[in-house]
């Protein structure tokens, strides 16, 4: 079948997400895929210009080489504020030339805006529209005085869908309360490549290459640095009591806007051994560093709205690496996981290290990972791919 995706995100350069899995795993399966896409990191200095022409990206992959998918960035305004009309009507004008040249058998929707277009397209066509919650995508709108706009859009959205495929428990309540019919609103839950995320992957030579001796215990987090990912208050909490946990290590990959935060941190405290900031890194050696730390976190702002009802992918990849994971206590996550499971709660990101420091003194690193691993080891990505592929196309 001809499957037809709009996203307001960069497919390129985003790390995989639950989009990327899916949709490589599709085509794998013989299905034909195009994506159509926004480059939402303009802002931050990616290209030149007031604007970017319509471009065609043909035979991209994240994951897997041999697998092609054609994604295509309609003509964009690099105009703060404009760029919402301007992305509403090149947006449309490519869904339409897709359904008229594509001809899709379906339309799934990630976003907001194209989202509300795709959908009322997608029925005065005759197609099934899909939304697919993995986010509140309302809550990341930046500009404040949007995100009531984007709440009206999306409840439009979810009435013109065929179905609504949240990626967790919360997302999918979220989704219903703003009009998703319960009927049609199922949970297709993250899914994990268990070969490639395992156990048994050694992180010594990452360990080796930073300077982290056997006997350290390492900290470790992966991803977009936000402000609100609570990662400048471990920093913090680790320059403030050096001898309280000598054998604490953080390492960090990833970029982001925190990334200047962390490194003022970083120098001003002298703690270069200690703070370690490998950057962004490619995502096959991902597994690898995973395996380089003992314990992973995920210690963003309990008060964040962002990440009330989010459930990141990084926790499952974490889990299968059979790693305890330390994060504050998101709705999300808490009732994704509940207590035990591998996952352990804390209230604010400072107290993280000392949460660290207990597992690392009483032993229990080894068998909190070992029920991470566990919990997880029944979601792995055919699973999951098969009870999607079986949802889109109503088998």
């Amino acid at each position: 079948m001809n499957i037809l995706v709009v996203q307001e995100s960069n497919w390129l350069t985003r790390n995989p997400h639950q989009q990327h899995h899916l949709m490589e795993r599709l085509a794998a399966r013989g299905h034909s895929v195009r994506v159509i896409d926004y480059d939402i990191d303009w802002k931050k200095g990616n290209g030149n210009g007031l604007s970017c022409p319509r471009t065609v990206y043909g035979n991209v992959h994240k994951i897997f080489p041999d697998v092609s998918i054609k994604v295509i960035r309609p003509r964009s305004l690099r105009v703060p504020l404009l760029e919402y009309p301007t992305l509403f009507v090149t947006h449309r004008k490519e869904i339409k030339r897709q359904i008229r040249e594509f001809k899709p058998d379906v339309i799934i929707g990630f976003g907001i805006l194209n989202a509300w277009t795709a959908a009322r397209l997608a029925r005065s066509s005759k197609i099934p529209f899909i939304y697919y919650w993995i986010d509140a995508l309302d809550t990341l709108i930046p500009e404040k005085v949007f995100q009531v706009l984007g709440r009206i859009l999306e409840k439009q959205t979810l009435r013109n869908s065929v179905k609504v495929i949240a990626i967790n428990k919360t997302l999918r309540e979220y989704a219903i309360t703003l009009g998703a019919d319960p009927q049609s609103t199922v949970l297709i839950g993250a899914g994990i490549d268990l070969k490639r995320f395992n156990p048994a992957i050694d992180g010594s030579t990452i360990r080796s290459a930073y300077g982290i001796a056997k006997d350290d215990t390492v900290l470790f987090f992966m991803g977009w640095l936000y402000r609100f990912s609570g990662l400048n208050e471990v920093a913090l909490e680790l320059a403030r009591s050096p001898d309280r946990f000598p054998a604490l290590k953080l390492l960090v990959v990833g970029d982001g806007d925190a990334l200047p935060d962390l490194q003022r941190i970083r120098d001003e405290n002298h703690l270069g051994d200690k703070i370690i900031l490998t950057g962004k890194q490619p995502y096959e050696k991902v597994p690898e560093f995973i395996a380089a730390g003992d314990i992973c976190i995920l210690p963003a702002d309990p008060r964040e709205k962002i990440m009330q009802d989010i459930v990141p992918i990084k926790m499952y990849e974490y889990m299968a690496l059979g790693k305890p994971v330390i994060t504050t206590g998101l709705p999300g996550i808490m009732r994704e996981f509940g207590k035990g499971n591998g996952v352990l709660y804390v209230d604010t990101p400072e107290m993280v290290p000392e949460t660290a420091y207990t597992l690392a003194t009483n032993g229990s690193i080894k068998n909190c990972g070992s029920s991470a691993r566990m919990y997880v080891q029944n979601l792995d990505w055919d699973t999951i791919t098969d009870t999607f592929e079986q949802t889109i196309t109503g088998g």
